[in-house]
């Protein structure tokens, strides 16, 4: 084994078990670092990364906090600039990365094992398809899980509305105006293509290409090792340093966004619950304490923390889908998973498609702020899903990361979303459609048994995919700019853990869900570019590895 295989055994990467081509540098990680001293705490910081990364989002949370009234419109007018201008080009680079990962599992590629061919996994299965599962969608699967379905349900219903020669409704693709069996079709179809293939398969690609370029090629877990094959040594310098600059900015506003969702849920649910006032000094509140336990989580590490906190959220969220099952239209849930799944496939070419549309409302509002969304987790949710999947293969963790998850996702949301729509059009109850976006979890649980128990149980889940989300969203934007370096002192870990808590609290003052998803969008758009790259990485680093 070179040199460059064992390299990072002083960092906590393990060296590659078996066959395996590390590429040879000089560049040893962490070389850039300083560690300087500030009271009782140790940093070991990568300079520049860190420096810009620290300093910028420390500034942005001032101003936005300062500037509460002026901020606002302009993250309004941000977002819808940005989703109007670039929706083909979101759209575009998510069928990119889907065509990839397909490609990857039927090609003699899904052979090579990650971490080397003799590499084993360092978790089971269980644990880590828990991991992979809370990291990815998470608070979104809670949120959305019922209003998605009936928002796209309802405007599909309500066909077709041309004011001025201009489309005005929200419907995906043509509707499907006054016919409740089609609209019913066509919005689980739309909700399926939000949450399936496409944004597991962007989280595939980073995902990969981190755990490739760390465990086989003996380079430093950061982004930037992922652009070595397009780059050369010149991914040390200045080009590297903006990649991960990048990463760290989409992280912590894509997290942030997700935040802000969870606390405006969690405070809706305990004013529907416990008459508490649902106002910002809830969300607050709420963001202030979880924040706390979550920086309580990053001091008991991964083992202790991350990995029993996910498999707590995925005993309580199976206990409340199963609920949900049995009390709710068992036979439709069960008979609406296949027909729902069918519908996607169906529609999945046209709700792909990024030109020769006129549903620009659906497409701009929804698809290509999903998409930029996604991408803007992507570092983090990528980085996190490669730190637990050495010694998988290729074709295992595309399958585990693509495949299984999606099927999740489209049982979840004919699940939740199916017995919402079925109250409305079958028993003609209308409260979760009537209610504010936050509540119509709530308001759908509310006409089955058990309702304060089970919105309690929401709540919690919310309130600890928050917490698994802000702790490992810190791991790895502290990673990143420590150089690589997964010991890093964890003093770092609970700056990024705080300041995580802090930017979706200035989101939140600053604009709301609009501030939220223009910043998300915003950092998603530059990123696209760099996962665009990174595809053309992957073959290549793929290529020259012994299967």
């Amino acid at each position: 084994m070179t040199e460059a295989a064992e390299r990072p055994t002083d960092t906590g990467l393990p060296p590659p078990e078996g066959d395996a081509t590390p590429i040879e540098t000089d560049y040893a990680i962490g070389q850039d670092n300083v560690t300087p001293k500030l009271g009782p705490f140790d940093l070991d910081i990568h300079n520049p990364v860190f420096a810009i990364s620290g300093l910028t989002v420390v500034a942005f949370t001032f101003l936005t906090l300062a500037f509460q009234s002026e901020v606002g419109p302009l993250f309004t007018g941000l977002r819808d600039w940005l989703v109007a201008s670039l929706d083909w080009f979101f759209l575009s680079a998510a069928n990119v990365f889907v065509l990839l990962c397909l490609a990857l599992i039927v090609s003699p590629l899904g052979r090579v094992r990650i971490g080397g061919t003799e590499a084993t996994p360092d978790y089971g299965y269980a644990s880590w398809f828990a991991m992979l599962f809370a990291a990815g969608m998470g608070i979104g699967l809670v949120f959305f899980g019922v209003s998605e379905p009936i928002s796209h349900y309802e405007s599909a219903f309500g066909g077709v509305a041309i004011e001025n020669g201009v489309r005005t409704d929200w419907a995906p693709l043509g509707a499907a105006a006054a016919d409740a069996g089609a609209a019913r079709a066509l919005g689980m179809a739309a909700t399926i293509f939000h949450w399936g293939l496409h944004p597991w398969a962007i989280y595939a690609v980073v995902g990969l290409a981190l755990a490739i370029f760390a465990y086989n090629k003996g380079l430093p877990l950061t982004m930037r090792s992922a652009f070595y094959p397009v780059l050369g040594e010149r991914v040390w310098g200045w080009p590297g340093h903006v990649i991960d600059v990048l990463a760290v900015f989409a992280t912590l506003f894509g997290l942030a966004t997700s935040l802000g969702l969870g606390a405006q849920q969690a405070s809706a649910g305990l004013a529907f619950l416990f008459g508490i006032p649902d106002g910002d000094a809830t969300k607050v509140i709420l963001i202030v304490a979880i924040t706390l336990v979550a920086i309580g989580s990053v001091l008991r590490g991964i083992e202790g923390g991350v990995k029993k906190l996910s498999e707590l959220n995925m005993m309580l969220a199976a206990a409340l889908v199963l609920f949900v099952v049995v009390t709710g239209p068992t036979l439709a849930i069960l008979a609406g998973f296949f027909t729902n799944l069918a519908a996607y496939a169906s529609e999945l070419v046209a709700l792909s498609m990024p030109f020769g549309r006129d549903d620009d409302n659906f497409r701009q509002g929804w698809t290509a702020f999903y998409w930029a969304w996604w991408i803007s987790w992507s570092p983090f949710v990528g980085m996190f899903i490669a730190r637990v999947s050495r010694g998988r293969s290729v074709r295992e963790f595309i399958i585990a990361v693509l495949l299984i998850p999606s099927l999740v996702s489209v049982f979840w949301m004919t699940a939740f979303g199916g017995t919402a729509i079925s109250q409305i059009v079958d028993q003609g109850i209308t409260a979760a459609a009537d209610a504010p976006l936050e509540l119509k979890l709530f308001a759908m649980l509310q006409h089955l048994p058990l309702t304060a128990i089970t919105s309690l149980v929401g709540i919690v889940l919310v309130v600890v995919f928050f917490i698994t989300s802000s702790d490992s969203g810190s791991l790895v934007i502290d990673t990143i700019t420590a150089g690589g370096k997964v010991d890093a002192p964890k003093s770092q870990r609970v700056f990024w853990c705080s300041f995580e808590g802090l930017v979706a609290i200035a989101l939140l003052l600053g604009g709301g869900l609009a501030a939220l998803q223009a910043m998300a969008v915003s950092t998603g758009f530059p990123f696209t570019i760099v996962l665009l790259l990174a595809c053309v990485s992957i073959v290549k680093g793929l290529m020259d590895e012994p299967r």
